[in-house]
């Protein structure tokens, strides 16, 4: 049975499609199926992994894009599309996001309490991007699906969120993001009742509902300036990096563990992503992963071994993702 996986914070601007983007080559590489797919309407995920060309035939009326995918059911006239995501790399897909996809989160927004009081119409558009990815993990015998959510606490996170069996909140070592987490944590409890009383609403059989109770795995610190001392970054991210920790488990943890939506361990931070700077414009322009860049993609000197040197910094949440 595959995982879903989310990659979440409502603090835009703290890496986590790049974060993503390395994961999903990382486990495509030890051979896992993995699916990638871009719920942020700003398309940074898709931008990374395809050309234009490729986006444009994603977005056409036949294209596999997320919302082209949904689009019967934002029109009200019909199921989703079974379309086939692209193949980016051996063991690897993406479903294209699709800018439009903000109009469909208009819809979310406006169908959810009927979607609670048991409407089947509008619980089928609560679930849609849900049921679509469980189509694509049996037709493609998906082990992982990576899901790259937008920076907000919209209805459109909410809905994806209930389908997701796991998430990872991404962190700078910032005012913003330590403040988010309680932001962030209130949400989550308030959607967690949401969804319990649409499972309690709804009396049908056809649909096969999500839990609604997304597990918690912890955060990545990303994006800071690296130093050589005992916490690896500048004095003046510390500041706020040793801060972290205590905001996310009393903002997140504690509350989440009451609901039986936490994944229980002693240490909830999964790594350490420092500022990789010039690498990755490289990795962008490649396509590539910064691990895998070579002077062939411009790289020289220091830069080639600092790239290669990269891979290890995702080791720690390979291992856990694989002991899931």
């Amino acid at each position: 049975m595959a995982i879903i996986l989310s990659i979440f914070n409502n603090k835009g601007g703290v890496g986590k499609t790049t974060y993503m983007y390395h994961i999903g080559h990382i486990l495509a590489e030890n051979g896992k199926k993995t699916l990638l797919v871009d719920c942020d309407s700003q398309c940074n995920l898709t931008a990374y992994c395809i050309g234009d060309d490729d986006i444009l035939a994603s977005w056409d009326d036949e294209g596999n894009s997320i919302y082209q995918v949904i689009d019967p059911i934002y029109q009200g006239i019909g199921d989703f599309h079974k379309r086939i995501p692209m193949e980016i790399a051996n063991n690897l897909f993406l479903v294209p996001g699709d800018l439009r996809l903000s109009i469909f989160e208009d819809r979310l927004g406006d169908t959810w309490n009927s979607a609670k009081g048991g409407s089947v119409p509008d619980l089928r558009s609560q679930i849609a991007i849900y049921r679509y990815i469980q189509w694509c993990v049996a037709e493609l015998s998906v082990d992982v699906v990576m899901i790259d959510l937008g920076p907000n606490l919209g209805s459109l996170n909410r809905s994806i969120l209930g389908g997701t069996d796991y998430f990872i909140t991404p962190l700078s070592a910032d005012l913003f993001s330590i403040q988010g987490t309680q932001n962030l944590g209130n949400k989550l409890i308030h959607w967690a009742e949401e969804w319990n009383q649409i499972k309690s609403s709804y009396k049908g059989s056809e649909l096969s509902l999500p839990s609604g109770k997304p597990k918690y795995l912890g955060y990545v610190i990303q994006q800071h300036n690296v130093r050589n001392n005992s916490s690896g970054m500048t004095k003046g991210w510390k500041i706020f990096g040793d801060r972290i920790d205590s905001a996310v488990r009393t903002n997140l943890v504690t509350p989440l563990e009451a609901l039986g939506q936490v994944v229980l361990r002693e240490d909830y931070n999964l790594g350490k992503i420092p500022n990789l700077h010039s690498l990755i414009p490289y990795s962008l322009e490649a396509r590539k992963p910064v691990f895998k860049c070579t002077s062939v993609d411009g790289l020289n000197g220091e830069h080639i071994t600092k790239a290669r040197e990269s891979r290890s910094l995702f080791d720690q949440i390979i291992t856990i993702i694989d002991s899931l």
